[in-house]
């Protein structure tokens, strides 16, 4: 059963004690900020691959460079 919360946009269902947000322009924004964060958070791991991969490159050319050095 739903009850509604004085003064609130909120809804309570009795039954599990959740609190439901009858107003869809919040929900729909905090969906869109919740969309958000996670674009944000899949570029942040894209770009640490990214870095993670070029060090990996970097080390391999140092150490090729250090062998060729070392055969001379």
């Amino acid at each position: 059963m739903l009850v509604k919360v004085e003064g609130t946009t909120f809804l309570r269902d009795t039954n599990t004690m959740a609190l439901i947000n009858t107003n869809t322009a919040e929900k729909n924004e905090y969906q869109a900020k919740v969309r958000m964060l996670k674009t944000q958070k899949d570029e942040i791991n894209t770009v640490k691959k990214e870095i993670d991969s070029i060090k990996d490159d970097m080390r391999q050319i140092k150490e090729l460079l250090l062998a060729m050095n070392n055969n001379k």
